[in-house]
């Protein structure tokens, strides 16, 4: 486990925008703490990413950044407010796209954001979408722009794919400007094409608006494009780092898979030139700073195999993590 200063200074190079102190909260009858002692802050524009197995204690944390949760010890400030004393101000400068979609499927996805930008108190309400400021206009074309649903906005929210909703909810999240915007699996029952699809309209509008991103996610492949990841197990923070970070110091090194017909030849080869290896085929070899090339040149034995490994932040991911435990609801 890291400790509060390590667990502050590793992402930390400017006054950050999310301040995480030992953040503790704790479920009634419960025998254990759901989130115990987390820490971790994050940096205006980043993208975050919050890891962990079901259980861990994202869905808590999340729930308590966005003030829908009170926390039990520690505290959190969300763009120099107190999520605490502070709720509503804290409020006024998140947006958040939940794991599952709340839209209003009986109204078009323009009145969807419409309802929600008069709701943070940005435009007085009026019946029809021309009859709205032009401020307002203009910010929805710029926003559906953006997102790539100029075509679709205006139509019924039942009659959208799950990805053009998710691209609806991006919309509806960013027309009040947020400073933060938290994203709760938001990738979570899409299929491939319209996760990289949405991927690519979420970086667009991260750029457009300057806006910092908070994400928890299952899909590590998402993750490994963070400026910081916060990987949390049962409650705590297990690990804090950039991907490189992690891979780094929690994976084993890069190395080389060989194999031969003649295997004893390949051994006493690989003995020879000191190179570690494994006993059993195919026979991994550690680099050991060495260029796969350097190694390659060592071996006169003709190979069967060659490959090479490189450590990925699943492998850093999985080095961490335990069983999942069930985390209340």
């Amino acid at each position: 486990m890291y400790g509060p200063a390590r667990v502050k200074d590793v992402c930390r190079s400017m006054p950050p925008i999310i301040e995480v102190e030992n953040l503790v909260k704790r479920y009634k009858k419960a025998e254990t703490n759901a989130v115990d002692g987390i820490w971790f802050t994050v940096e205006p524009g980043q993208l975050f990413a919050l890891l962990g197995p079901n259980g861990a204690g994202k869905t808590t944390t999340i729930s308590i950044l966005t003030t829908t949760l009170a926390l039990t010890a520690g505290s959190v400030r969300i763009a120099g407010h107190d999520i605490t004393r502070e709720a509503s101000a804290v409020r006024q400068r998140v947006g958040i796209i939940f794991q599952k979609p709340s839209l209003d499927l009986n109204l078009s996805g323009e009145e969807n954001v419409r309802f929600h930008a008069v709701l943070y108190g940005l435009y007085p309400w009026r019946p029809t979408y021309r009859s709205m400021p032009a401020a307002y206009r203009r910010q929805v074309a710029d926003l559906a722009s953006v997102v790539g649903i100029e075509g679709e906005i205006f139509r019924p929210v039942k009659t959208l794919s799950g990805g053009q909703q998710r691209k609806l909810e991006i919309v509806r999240s960013l027309i009040h400007s947020p400073k933060v915007l938290f994203l709760d699996e938001p990738t979570a029952g899409l299929d491939p094409a319209s996760r990289r699809g949405l991927w690519k309209y979420l970086t667009d509008a991260r750029a457009h608006m300057e806006t910092t991103v908070f994400l928890t996610t299952h899909y590590l492949e998402e993750a490994e494009q963070a400026d910081c990841i916060c990987v949390i197990n049962r409650g705590a923070v297990a690990a804090l780092g950039t991907a490189q970070h992690l891979k780094a110091e929690l994976v084993e090194s890069e190395y080389l898979l060989v194999d031969a017909a003649d295997r004893p030849r390949l051994l006493a080869e690989l003995e020879s030139a000191g190179l570690r290896h494994t006993q059993t085929p195919p026979f991994r070899v550690d680099l050991d700073r060495r260029s796969v090339h350097q190694v390659l040149r060592s071996i006169e034995t003709p190979l069967t195999v060659v490959r090479t490994h490189a450590p990925t932040l699943e492998d850093a991911y999985l080095s961490i993590v335990d069983e999942p435990q069930e985390e209340p609801a």
